[in-house]
């Protein structure tokens, strides 16, 4: 059982629609949320109680539909490059509470967290034979960090390897998206999917938004920051190990 001063951090509630879950507090007044349906984020505030990531109005909550907005967890399958479909089925999933999750070093700091587990199961062997264990660590740091952090082994009995792809499909809240700029992906190779996945690398400083965009890069740069002026909100994505 929970002990009163560990509940300040961690708090397990009900949500939309009697859907599991978890509410992360740091002292300082940051908060996220975190739903067991697809191990999703689907909130997070800072010390004044804005939020910062969108959640669409019309996102259902309904299972076997993805919860619309927050940070959707994409596996095996990012995009519809497979016959799975689209974002793969770790969205569509009520993962568990890990009972017994490894250490992990780069969250030492952090009180407010939770960790969750998704395993391979019978009904997904009908789409995708792969015997898997995906865990996820989802913490808020002292400042307010949110920090995720996953972790996939391979299950299979007969020690087949398999191939997946992986993402964090985070939406930001902004209100302008003409004001927003991302900076640090110069260099990298990336697939426009708006013409027909061509290739192309990365040349300017910064990616600005005057009409649709859509990019796939094709490798994580280490750090990338995305800056909202009309906010005065700075987002920086970091990229660390279990």
């Amino acid at each position: 059982m929970a002990s009163a001063s560990e509940n300040i951090y961690v708090e397990h509630v009900k949500g939309v629609n009697g859907l599991d879950k978890v509410i992360l507090r740091e002292i300082r007044g940051w908060s996220a949320e975190v739903y067991l349906y697809g191990g999703q984020v689907t909130s997070w505030k800072n010390e004044r109680r804005e939020e910062l990531l969108f959640l669409s109005s019309k996102a259902l909550f309904q299972p076997p539909k993805p919860i619309r907005g927050g940070i959707p967890i994409c596996f095996p399958q990012f995009g519809n490059l497979d016959s799975l479909e689209q974002h793969g089925f770790a969205r569509n999933r009520l993962w568990s509470v890990d009972p017994d999750p490894p250490p992990c070093s780069s969250h030492t700091n952090s009180r407010a967290f939770i960790d969750l587990i998704l395993r391979h199961s019978e009904e997904e062997a009908k789409i995708w034979s792969h015997r898997y264990e995906l865990r996820l660590r989802v913490a808020l740091g002292p400042a307010g960090d949110l920090m995720l952090t996953s972790r996939i082994r391979n299950t299979n009995t007969d020690g087949k390897s398999f191939t997946f792809t992986f993402a964090y499909h985070t939406y930001f809240f902004v209100t302008d998206i003409s004001e927003v700029r991302v900076e640090g992906l110069e260099t990298l190779d990336y697939l426009d999917n708006l013409q027909n996945r061509e290739r192309f690398t990365e040349q300017g400083d910064a990616i600005t938004f005057e009409s649709e965009v859509s990019l796939k890069f094709l490798k994580q740069a280490y750090v990338f920051c995305l800056f909202n002026s009309n906010l005065y909100t700075l987002f920086y994505v970091y990229r660390s190990c279990w």
